[in-house]
Order: structure tokens, then C-alpha cells, then sequence
């Protein structure tokens, strides 16, 4: 029902803060195929998955440069290297955030991510400062979609789900943010979202 919101929870990556290793790996191979063989072979996604559950670089890192010797320098580069994956804010998102904020609602952050990323975008970006409360998947040891990391969210941050507007870029994680109650919206672009805040009288 429109006007039944009075908190909003964002995701981060991708729906406040782009990231996504290409940005960094087309620096570094010559062609486009040469990086999405990489991405889909080597520094795959769910080898970076490990991260965002806590496990340090250097542990994970080292694991896979004994399976990939011979790219040890590039695996390495995801760590020393890693502000390179995030080319900035994406367009208008954090202004509606700030916008919600001073129409009253609560504002909240719920995140896949490792705690010392978190650490470095919270300087950069202070608008995730804003938030009066946040989990890190990575401070954790959950990662969403798992129910369980909501559930810490909702407690943490005193949450009445029917009463909670969640944003993610992600439809797993919207699923199981719609299973467990929440309003939700999936993040395309801060032009659709802006929309979707009006229907719902939140921007009025």
C-alpha cells in the first residue's frame, strides 16, 4: 500500500556503487575474449564468493595461484588492484537515497562484500554513511540470498518487513527478500527505481 513504507534497505554493489572486474582486467589483456576466458576460468565468480563469506585474499588468493601458477601476477591484481573494478556511483541512485532520508524514512544497507571493501567505499562514497545500520556479508560469514543474513538485519536494525522497502540488483536476492515479507524492487537503473519510489508516495 502506498505510503505503508517507513524504511528502505539498499544493496550496494551495482545499485549505489558499479564494480565489476572487467574494468580492470580489460586493462590488462588485449582483447575482450581474452578477459571473459579469464573471468569464466580462472578469477571466477564463485572463486571470488569466498570473499564476500570473510576469507582474505591472501588465503583464497593462494589457493588458487597452486591450481594457476602461471597467472599468479594477474590473481593477484584482484587484491592489489581491486579499486579498479568500481568505476563509481551509478548515476542518481544516491540521490534518491538522501531523498528518502529527508522525506523521514529509516535508511538501511544489507551487502555482499568483504568487510575491508566496505572499509575503503564507506571513505569514498559518503553516502554510505548514511546508513543507521548495515550489514557486510563478509563481518558475517552469510551471504545473501541466504535468509539467515536478512533475518540478522531485521534484528539488528528493528525492521518491520511488510513496512520495509528492499533494493537489490540481484532476483535471488530479491526472492528471498519477498519470502520473508519485504516490499521490494529490482534494480535496474536509478530512472526506473525513481518510478517506482513515486508509485508508492515515497518521493511526494
Amino acid at each position: 500500500m502506498a505510503g505503508a513504507v517507513t524504511s528502505v534497505v539498499f544493496d550496494i554493489g551495482n545499485v549505489l556503487i558499479g564494480w565489476d572486474p572487467r574494468h580492470l582486467y580489460r586493462k590488462v589483456f588485449a582483447t575482450e575474449a581474452e578477459v571473459e576466458r579469464f573471468l569464466a576460468e580462472i578469477c571466477t565468480l564463485e572463486w571470488h564468493l569466498a570473499h564476500d563469506f570473510g576469507v582474505s585474499f591472501e588465503e583464497n588468493g593462494a589457493k588458487l595461484k597452486t591450481i594457476h601458477p602461471q597467472h599468479a601476477e594477474l590473481i593477484d591484481f584482484w587484491h592489489t588492484r581491486y579499486a579498479e573494478m568500481i568505476p563509481g556511483r551509478i548515476p542518481g541512485t544516491a540521490d534518491l537515497l538522501h531523498t528518502l532520508e529527508s522525506k523521514g524514512l529509516t535508511i538501511h544497507g544489507l551487502t555482499n562484500m568483504p568487510v575491508s571493501v566496505f572499509e575503503f567505499l564507506r571513505v569514498e562514497y559518503p553516502e554510505l554513511q548514511r546508513f543507521q545500520s548495515v550489514v557486510v556479508s563478509g563481518a558475517e560469514g552469510l551471504v545473501k540470498p541466504d535468509p539467515r543474513i536478512f533475518e540478522l538485519l531485521i534484528s539488528r536494525a528493528g525492521l518491520v518487513p511488510s513496512r520495509t522497502l528492499f533494493i537489490d540488483d540481484s532476483l535471488p536476492n530479491i526472492v528471498t527478500a519477498e519470502k520473508l515479507g519485504f516490499e521490494t524492487h529490482h534494480f535496474s537503473d536509478a530512472k526506473t527505481l525513481a518510478a517506482d519510489l513515486s508509485h508508492r508516495g515515497l518521493l511526494v
